[in-house]
This record gives C-alpha cells, structure tokens and sequence, in this order.
C-alpha cells in the first residue's frame, strides 16, 4: 500500500467483521445510528479542535472490499462463502451528519453521527476513530500552542518524530488547520498546498572547515531565503558570523531572513543575539527558535522575555507528548426505531440521534452548548452537525484547507482565553437539552 492510499474497509478490527458476520447470518439489517465521541478530557485539556473529517469522507466514498481482500478473508476460515460474496459486492450506503473541520468543540458532543444498514455502520467504526481521532488530537495540541505563542509564527518540524509517514503528513495537515505557518514536511507541502520552511541542520555547519564558510556558502545558493543555525559551536560568535555575511548580503541587495537557536537557555541567548543584530543595523534579521518546544515552553520562554519572533514545534507536537491519546468512541445510539444506550459503569453514553447547539453573547463569544435530540430546535442557537453524506454519496464540497483553517481561527477567536488556558481551570458550559436529559438513564 502506498502512502496515503486508502485503507478501504479492511483496515478494521476483527470483531467489526466477525459481528458483521453474525449480523449476516441472523439477517439483522436494519439501521443503526452511531456517535462518534470523546468521553472526557485529557489533562489540562477544555476543548477539542475537529479535525480529518475529509480523510474518512473520501475513504468512505470508495468503501469498497478488493478480490484480494475476500480471498485474505477467506483463508482465515472465520468466514462462510455466502457472507463473503454479500462483502464481494459491499459498498457503504449511509448518512452521515459531522462538524466542519476546525470547529471548537467539547467532550460529549458528537463529532460524527453515521445512520446506516447495521453491518456498514459497524465495519466503518475502526477507520472513524483512527481517521478523527489522532488529527483532532493533534490540532487540538497545535491550537494550545498557538494560543501560547500569542501571535508568534509556529513550523512543524515533527516528521521525524511521529509513529510513521501517514501520521507526519496528517500532523502537517492538523497544525496547519489550527493556525501554524508551514512545515517542514515537503510531501505535505505538495499534498495540501501548505507552505513549507526549513534552515540548515548543524551537519551542514560541520561539514565546512569553519561556521563563516558555511554561512557564506548557503547564502550564496538561498540569497534571498537563508536562515542560519548558530549555535553549533558557540551562540554569540555565531551571530557574530551571521551578522559578517548579513551585511555582505545587504550590499548585494539581499537580504538574511534570520538565525536559529536550537540549544541553550535561549531566553537570555535571543536578547543577546537581538542586540547583535540590532546593533549592527539588521533589526529585519527574524530570531527562529527549536528543541523540544511544545505550548508550556513556549509560554515559559515568552515569559522570560525570549525576543524570538517564530518556534519550530517538533516532536512534543507530532506526538501530543503530554496528552498521546483521547478517549474516543464510538457508540451505537439508535437501532430500529428504538433509541439505544450503554449503561456500563463510567462508560455511559447518551442515547438517540442528537444535534448540538451552540448560543453566543451580544459580543459574539460562545456562552453554552446544548446537546440535544436531532429533532429539536433552538431559533437562537447554531446547530453544529451538518449532513455531508447520503446514501453514501457526498452532498457537499469539500472545503479548501485555507478555508477551513480560517474556520478554526473564527472559531478560536469566539472562545473567551479563560477557556484557552493551558491549566484548563474554567470549563465552557455544555447541557442537555430537557428532551435528552428525559432520554437519557443518567
């Protein structure tokens, strides 16, 4: 399988097919609705940002099981002939109802509703907590850092670091959307259009008989474009170097676009080497800063009165390192014409097709959340799941990744900072409505 082709329906847990399989055989058909959710907040968490809805729309659009998949199948023993021909002929014919991607949400409120023939809305479970799960997670992060970086530009740099390919492209894609500036991810550039960024590794530095050349050398190929990393043998001296080959720039007509700092205690080492430039008349000369930023030290090294204008976010990023997983589910809530409910200690789950409506102030800022029965009206509040399939067709276009990361910045900006705290002290108000709260056996 080549990156970021699709899945298709195989990648699934076994008991999706084995259920499906025993659904089959007692010819239970009928539809089923199913919630995807996150139950409760990671530590420190107070919102969700959604995220890889267009991922699980395509490969749903094309859900479709290939000879070889049934002759796999087939060889495993579990599965009788005539419910592997019903797979042979299997594509996915149901509704699905899901927040726009960049949305701010909160645990409880569905993310996706799927309504579909039981065996097509079970197999598909898998895919929808993988596809949502780790790109909302991940834009979530990426939305926290943002905040901390109060106006400062933010990169990816987590390719290296995340759990494989797909995952580092789907990380560019996710910081993007919750307001990052770029990547360094070069296939993600090309594959969502999103600007990429990088400067020099200290390999580069090296591999000169000293610092100056390689700075000389650089800017002589990226005249226009050079960003030099300066803390390979000593900080101080290294601006020093940079500002010699700044100004040899300048009198060419060129411009440094800036310098790097990827060690040290880069609060009091970015004043210092501000002066430098400063001082030499360079004060267009950016400060980039990297190593194992994540929102707490951005905000920690914003507080020390670091004068860095943008952060290279790596691996705390592509990993959510301090929040790595959501409890996210997926849960059937209407079989039939009868709504459904899971009862299980700690793992309750509320029942029914729902709808979630968002109320604002007079100033514009989000005040509530009400989950509610799908039927249900607000006339004052703005209904969050939208239908974006039918009969497993699309009904909408998919919007462009600018358009949704501006969704997410008009989102972020109605959600008052005290939500956007990283210690997560306030909690925005979410209720049910009366009709759900009738439903519901809580």
């Amino acid at each position: 399988m080549s990156l970021l082709s699709k899945c298709g329906p195989m990648f699934t847990d076994l008991y999706e097919l084995t259920m499906a399989a025993a659904y089959f055989d007692h010819q239970l058909t009928d539809n089923a609705s199913f919630s995807l959710f996150i139950r409760n907040y990671p530590k420190n968490r107070n919102y969700f940002v959604a995220a890889g809805l267009e991922n699980a729309l395509n490969e749903l659009a094309d859900f479709t099981f290939s000879g070889e998949d049934i002759d796999y199948l087939k060889s495993t023993g579990l599965f009788k002939d005539d419910f592997l021909l019903y797979l042979k002929n299997f594509k996915f014919t149901g509704t699905v109802r899901a927040m726009a991607e960049g949305t701010i949400f909160f645990a409880e409120e569905p993310i996706i509703e799927v309504s579909a023939p039981i065996i097509e809305a079970q197999i598909v479970e898998t895919l929808l907590i993988n596809t949502i799960g780790l790109q909302t997670m991940i834009a979530t992060k990426s939305a926290r850092c943002i905040h901390a970086a109060s106006g400062r530009s933010l990169i990816d740099f987590a390719s290296r670091r995340t759990q494989g390919s797909d995952a580092a492209v789907k990380t560019a894609r996710s910081t993007y959307i919750a307001g990052f500036s770029g990547t360094s991810n070069v296939l993600a550039g090309k594959l969502y259009s999103i600007p990429i960024s990088g400067t020099m590794a200290h390999s580069f530095v090296t591999a000169f008989n000293n610092e100056i050349d390689a700075f000389k050398a650089y800017a002589t190929t990226y005249p226009d474009h050079s960003v030099f990393l300066i803390d390979t043998y000593d900080t101080i001296q290294g601006a020093q170097h940079a500002v010699k080959i700044a100004k040899k720039m300048k009198q060419k007509g060129n411009s440094l676009i800036g310098v790097r700092l990827d060690s040290g205690d880069m609060a009091s080492l970015s004043r210092k080497v501000r002066k430098i430039f400063d001082d030499a008349g360079l004060t267009d000369v950016k400060i980039f800063a990297s190593s194992g930023f994540d929102e707490y030290k951005i905000a920690d090294i914003i507080e020390n009165g670091a004068c860095i204008d943008a952060f290279g976010v790596g691996t705390k990023i592509g990993v959510s390192a301090d929040a790595p997983y959501m409890d996210i589910v997926y849960k059937m809530v209407r079989f039939k014409d009868k709504n459904i409910q899971k009862l299980s200690p700690g793992k309750v789950n509320l029942p029914g097709e729902k709808q979630i409506f968002r109320k604002a102030g007079p100033n514009g800022f989000y005040t509530e959340d009400i989950i509610a029965l799908e039927e249900e009206s607000f006339p004052d509040a703005l209904p969050l799941l939208e239908t974006v399939m039918e009969n497993g067709r699309l009904i909408v276009s998919l919007p462009s990744i600018n358009f949704i990361r501006d969704h997410f910045s008009d989102n972020f900006k109605l959600l008052e900072d005290k939500y956007k705290n990283l210690d997560a002290a306030h909690r925005y108000p979410v209720n049910l409505s009366q009709a759900l709260a009738n439903a519901a056996k809580i």
